[in-house]
């Protein structure tokens, strides 16, 4: 995991930006399926994009203030900040150990973020948009959200089910009402800022009912940034998060580098949290005199699925249904447990392949081993250990060069095409499946020709090579999913570096398989599993 920026301070990039985000997670949980999900989706993409030689900066981070955290760290008899520091370590190495590509890891808590949120609220301040009042509502304390009484579910918060407290305090507001307006002009000339539609049309919803002033600062306690004009109050943790991504791209600090970034920023975020990404911010975006981000995507729920769990689910504090009564949340599901038992490449798979970004997926066990048997063991591992394997047989264990006119180029161009295509709309699992169609069809080729069967020669060597080449452009194609995977395919073929190196579309023109370098027999890539 990379931890310095990807443009340097004072410099703007000499190709595209891309400033790519993940929502900044809670410390009060810990990580789980969930916020992997959306963290491998964003990796997966930022990494595709360096692909095609964007210059990517891609940030993820823990989200660090609240009373929440104050209550957790009363109830385990610390500090807050020694709270969060414990608990952001956790996000810092589940990320780490899935693979995850970030160029910057932001915490809420740091000065530097501090001094962002000060400066840009002040400007909101200065231009009108914050006015003292007071507050009654009903609040509660896990969503760090008030709710109206038709909003509560049997009395209690429709989102954690738990009661809410009657609070009144002395707060400042953010004018969001003088915004209404101003959003739905902003939605009609940017259509695709919310995206999927079914996304932006609720963000519209929520528009086009009304506005109220939203409540931005506490005074009940201390844990948050201080308001500058008036040291009573902190500010309220959502108006503290959100504008996590302004500091790592320098506002107010490097105005060059923030200009240059703000103009490609993608927030990657859940539907939980719709609201405030696609109201609230750009409406904040608008008082402080900035524009909005470029897009926002909002994908739907992981949910939990099939009856039959492994036992490292049980092992991290998951029963399964057999074993008793309660209801397995996918919260309580650990990537890390995952990723010991599977591979992390084919847990990173299984959430970018089987659960389309937009709408809501299903989670199971069962599903992690179905595409792990279909897709990795039977088709992808298949492709390389039968390649290796006839390579040595036949060839002496030396890659032959592919045949510049086998059909197999065309189906490359055609994949090439289709993958790029499913990227750039936020479907890297349609991006997947286009790039399995060549590894079926590289298979149906040795199966149609049986090189096995034929005598050492040119034939049998234009239809190895054929197929080695086919394998180089697959490990560049599915490095954003899998790059370990992907590197050691490039090994076992013989060649040298990182497909995640590679650039597009020059990397993956038919005929860059060297030939005359040694092919590696090794153990199967994915062997296969019991259900």
């Amino acid at each position: 995991m990379r931890t310095g920026g990807s443009t340097g301070a004072g410099t703007l990039p000499a190709v595209p930006p891309y400033y790519l985000t993940t929502p900044i997670y809670y410390v009060n949980d810990a990580p789980h399926v969930g916020t992997a999900y959306t963290t491998v989706n964003a990796d997966a993409l930022a990494r595709w994009h360096r692909l095609i030689g964007d210059d990517v900066f891609f940030v993820t981070g823990t989200d660090e203030h609240g009373a929440k955290i104050v209550e957790a760290a009363e109830a385990h008899g610390t500090s807050p900040q020694a709270w969060t520091d414990s608990t952001s370590a956790r996000f810092v190495e589940a990320w780490k150990r899935l693979d995850i590509s970030n160029d910057d890891f932001i915490r809420t808590t740091e000065p530097r973020h501090h001094a962002v949120v000060q400066e840009f609220l002040q400007r909101v301040y200065d231009n009108g948009f914050i006015e003292l009042g007071l507050y009654t509502g009903l609040y509660c304390v896990s969503c760090e959200d008030y709710y109206t009484e038709e909003q509560l579910v049997d009395g209690k918060c429709p989102i954690h089910g738990r009661p809410v407290v009657q609070l009144q305090e002395e707060n400042y507001f953010f004018r969001l009402s003088a915004f209404a307006q101003p959003l739905l002009d902003y939605y009609a000339s940017h259509r695709d800022f919310v995206r999927p539609t079914t996304k932006r049309n609720e963000a519209l919803g929520f528009i086009r009912g009304g506005l109220e002033d939203v409540s931005i600062t506490r005074t009940s306690f201390r844990w948050g940034v201080p308001v500058p004009w008036d040291d009573g109050h902190v500010f309220y943790v959502w108006y503290d998060a959100l504008i996590n991504y302004l500091t790592v791209a320098s506002y107010g600090s490097d105005p060059a580098r923030f200009a240059s970034l703000w103009g490609a920023a993608h927030h990657l975020i859940g539907k939980d949290i719709l609201k405030f990404h696609c109201v609230w911010w750009p409406a904040m975006c608008m008082a402080a005199g900035i524009e909005p981000p470029a897009e926002i995507f909002v994908h739907g729920y992981l949910l939990m699925g099939g009856q039959k769990l492994g036992k490292t689910m049980i092992q991290a504090g998951v029963a399964g249904v057999g074993d008793d009564a309660r209801r397995v949340r996918i919260t309580d599901v650990s990537p890390l447990a995952l990723a010991d038992e599977f591979g992390v490449d084919p847990l990173r798979y299984h959430l970018l392949r089987d659960v389309p970004l937009g709408g809501d997926g299903d989670f199971s066990y069962e599903g992690i081993v179905s595409r792990y048997n279909a897709d990795l063991a039977n088709n992808l591992g298949n492709l390389v250990s039968r390649v290796a394997t006839v390579v040595h047989s036949k060839c002496g264990g030396v890659g032959p060069a592919p045949d510049a006119a086998s059909t197999l180029s065309d189906r490359v161009a055609e994949v090439l095409t289709a993958s790029s295509e499913a990227w750039s709309r936020w479907a890297p699992h349609e991006a997947l499946e286009a790039t399995w169609k060549l590894i079926g069809a590289a298979n149906a080729e040795l199966e149609g020709t049986e090189p096995w069967k034929m005598p050492p020669g040119p034939e049998v060597d234009a239809v190895l090579g054929s197929a080695l080449e086919v394998l180089r452009i697959v490990a560049v194609l599915v490095s954003p999913a899998m790059p370990g995977t992907a590197a050691e395919i490039w090994r076992r073929i013989g060649i040298e570096g990182d497909p995640s190196a590679a650039r597009l579309p020059d990397d993956a023109a038919w005929g860059g398989y060297p030939g005359g370098v040694p092919v590696v027999k090794g153990e199967p890539l994915f062997p296969r599993r019991k259900g």
